[in-house]
């Protein structure tokens, strides 16, 4: 049986995404008069800080900014987004994680530690987790597994007792590369990205019940 729960957070708990977007936008625009399209924005969806630095500094040869400083910088400018446009919580997400609580349960995200305070404050979910693995925290982003393998081990347990809840297509891969079982969220799968590979795909987390777990199981 599952003795772990690994829950992802952008798109899976929350929609922040596209608030960040923005406000990584007004940060770049501000600080160093650089315009980011459309596609740029949209290349955050379901990526980490890693990857979406990364591919900045590509598209952007002249940005001089660390990984640590980009997002600080994007932190700063979410606050007066997010009291604009708001954090969406999606449907069932807090509830699904403390159905849970006989469970060791832990958040495996490339957010930035501070997005992902902020969003446990606002879900009232911040002594739900006894791991939470953000991206300061790994050198590598899903679809890569190092997230999802390093936080099993802090809980204690094998990766193959753990089941992730996911709605990306990296995040789904890492899972399954770390050898966990794998549910998909559809609520927050905006860009419509194929969730095939998760042994199971749920419409929300109102879905994910103890019930569903007795046919995950190895």
């Amino acid at each position: 049986m599952f003795r772990a729960i690994l829950f992802d957070l952008d798109g899976t708990l929350v929609d922040s995404e596209r608030a960040y977007a923005e406000a990584m936008a007004r940060a770049l625009r501000k600080q160093r008069s650089i315009e980011i399209a459309q596609a740029e924005r949209d290349f955050i969806i379901g990526r980490s800080w890693v990857d979406i630095h990364a591919h900045l500094c590509r598209v952007h040869p002249g940005l001089d900014w660390d990984r640590d400083q980009l997002i600080a910088a994007t932190v700063a400018e979410a606050e007066a987004v997010l009291e604009e446009i708001g954090l969406c919580m999606l449907p069932g997400a807090a509830a699904a994680v403390r159905r849970f609580a006989h469970l060791r349960r832990g958040l495996v995200t490339g957010s930035a530690r501070a997005e992902v305070s902020r969003a446990l404050r606002a879900l009232d979910l911040d002594a739900e987790f006894e791991v939470v693995v953000a991206a300061e925290d790994v050198s590598t982003s899903k679809p890569q597994p190092d997230g999802y393998r390093q936080a099993a081990a802090a809980l204690g347990v094998a990766c193959r007792e753990c089941l992730v809840i996911e709605d990306s297509v990296a995040g789904i891969a890492a899972g399954l590369a770390a050898g966990a079982r794998v549910v998909a969220v559809r609520a927050g799968n905006f860009h419509g990205m194929d969730q095939s590979a998760a042994h199971r795909v749920i419409d929300t987390l109102d879905q994910l019940t103890p019930e569903l777990l007795t046919h995950l199981v190895w």
